[in-house]
């Protein structure tokens, strides 16, 4: 390859093949803010020109910079790039806005679904009702600096959820509104996460692609008193959005190994 080639010139000492260097040029663009969050990447074509490589050398660059959670393809619109993602330290019981707008982002939610309806088994079960039982559904889009971060779904018993105003759900957590509002103080909860594809309902709802990861929580928080009072299922993009956990070692028995 030339000794003009961009590529080779501002990486002499990058590892080989040549994929590689073209990689660790453009992460180091993205990182300086030469293509700044959700900017556009330049095209494929632009790419070959611009450094003087071939298409497959660009596919293969592009391809390790998207595993890596730099830039993520919209489907007829280009290659973006990604926002750092934020981050929520799961140390104490708060809501996604709390946490959130402590960090100095903006929350908006948009509420696609406010009713009662019958509880089915599981949500029954969870919740200490017979099933059938009036509970309140909730559905909410979370926005994050006016993008979709998460999409939560969560059931409440009918006597709280009848008390919360769908106005003030665009803006405030649940968890405020059950403890200013409705007056529950919250104790605990319980926390299930595994990780799933994007479904089409998904796909719509945080605009990112079918069969993209995204993070799936279980929770089930708990008044002070112990009874359950909210349960949730949330999904969070997987380029978008951490859980961050601190985990200390329990102090060793004497006599075990």
């Amino acid at each position: 390859m030339s000794k003009s080639n961009p590529a080779l010139m501002l990486l002499p000492d990058a590892p080989s093949p040549l994929y590689a260097r073209l990689t660790e040029l453009l992460r180091l663009r993205i990182l300086d803010g030469t293509y700044p969050p959700h900017g556009r990447m330049p095209s494929e074509s632009e790419l070959c020109a611009m450094f003087g490589v071939s298409r497959i050398t660009v596919r293969q660059a592009l391809g390790d910079l998207q595993k890596a959670g730099l830039i993520f393809r919209i489907h007829g619109k280009g290659t973006f790039v990604s926002r750092p993602k934020a981050f929520q330290n799961v140390t104490a019981l708060e809501g996604f806005g709390e946490a959130m707008s402590r960090m100095g982002y903006e929350i908006i939610n948009r509420v696609d679904r406010l009713h009662d309806l019958p509880a089915d088994a599981r949500v029954a079960q969870k919740l200490g009702l017979a099933e059938g039982d009036p509970v309140t559904e909730i559905r909410r889009v979370r926005l994050l600096n006016r993008e979709p971060v998460s999409l939560e779904l969560t059931w409440l018993p009918a006597a709280l959820g009848e008390r919360l105003n769908r106005h003030e759900l665009v803006t405030r957590d649940i968890f405020l509104m059950l403890e200013n509002d409705c007056g529950v103080p919250l104790g605990h909860a319980d926390i299930a996460m595994d990780a799933v594809l994007a479904d089409e309902d998904l796909m719509q709802a945080l605009q990112i692609e079918e069969g993209a990861p995204v993070m799936h929580i279980e929770r089930l928080t708990h008044a002070a008193d112990g009874r359950p009072v909210d349960y949730e299922h949330l999904y969070f993009r997987g380029d978008a959005f951490q859980y961050r956990f601190r985990v200390d070692r329990a102090p060793r028995r004497e006599g075990r190994a």
